[in-house]
C-alpha cells in the first residue's frame, strides 16, 4: 500500500507542476511568450547560422505556437490529474490500482512528448535553440523529461510481494 501511495503522490506531483506551468503561462503570458518569440525568430542564434531560413518572424505565428504549447500543457495537466485521482481511488486494491496505471502511463507519455517533441526536438534542433545563450530552454526541458520518465518507469514497476504472500510465479523452472 505504501508503494501505491508513493506512486500516486509522484504522479499527482507532476500534475501539480503542470497546473502551475499552465497558470503561470496564462497569468504571466508575456514572460514565456518572449521565450517562444525569440526561439521561433532565431534572432539570438549564431550570426553565421545557415539554418536561419527556418526562422518564423510573424507575431501571429508566435502566438499560435504559444497557444499550442499552453493547450498541450493543459491537456497534459488534466490527464495527469485524472490519472492521479484514479490511482488514489484504487489504492486499497492491488488489482484496481494495477488497472489505473495504464491511464497514468498514457498521461505521463503525453507530458514526455511535450518536453521531447516541442522543446528538445522542435525548439532545440529545428530552431537551434541550443545556439542561444539567452533563450535556451533545453536544460529545463531535459530536466522535466528525465523526471517524468523516471516516474513513468517507477509506476510501471510491479509491487513487491507482501510478507507471507505466495510467489509471483508458480511456473516450474525450465529444464
Amino acid at each position: 500500500m505504501n508503494e501505491r501511495l508513493a506512486k500516486t503522490a509522484l504522479v499527482a506531483g507532476v500534475g501539480l507542476f503542470m497546473a502551475l506551468v499552465v497558470l503561470n503561462n496564462l497569468t504571466d503570458y508575456g514572460s514565456n511568450f518572449a521565450f517562444v518569440r525569440h526561439v521561433l525568430a532565431m534572432d539570438t542564434t549564431f550570426p553565421e547560422n545557415r539554418l536561419r531560413w527556418r526562422a518564423l518572424t510573424h507575431p501571429a505565428v508566435h502566438h499560435a505556437f504559444y497557444a499550442g504549447i499552453i493547450a498541450w500543457e493543459t491537456v497534459s495537466a488534466a490527464l495527469i490529474a485524472r490519472a492521479a485521482l484514479a490511482m488514489w481511488r484504487a489504492r486499497a486494491s492491488a488489482a484496481a490500482f494495477a488497472a489505473a496505471l495504464p491511464g497514468a502511463a498514457v498521461a505521463l507519455t503525453v507530458n514526455l512528448l511535450l518536453w521531447f517533441l516541442a522543446f528538445l526536438t522542435v525548439g532545440g534542433e529545428w530552431f537551434v535553440m541550443w545556439q542561444s545563450g539567452t533563450w535556451n530552454g533545453q536544460d529545463a526541458a531535459f530536466r522535466m523529461f528525465a523526471i517524468v520518465a523516471l516516474i513513468l518507469l517507477y509506476i510501471r514497476l510491479p509491487e513487491p510481494p507482501r510478507a507471507g504472500a505466495p510467489p509471483l510465479s508458480s511456473s516450474p523452472e525450465p529444464t
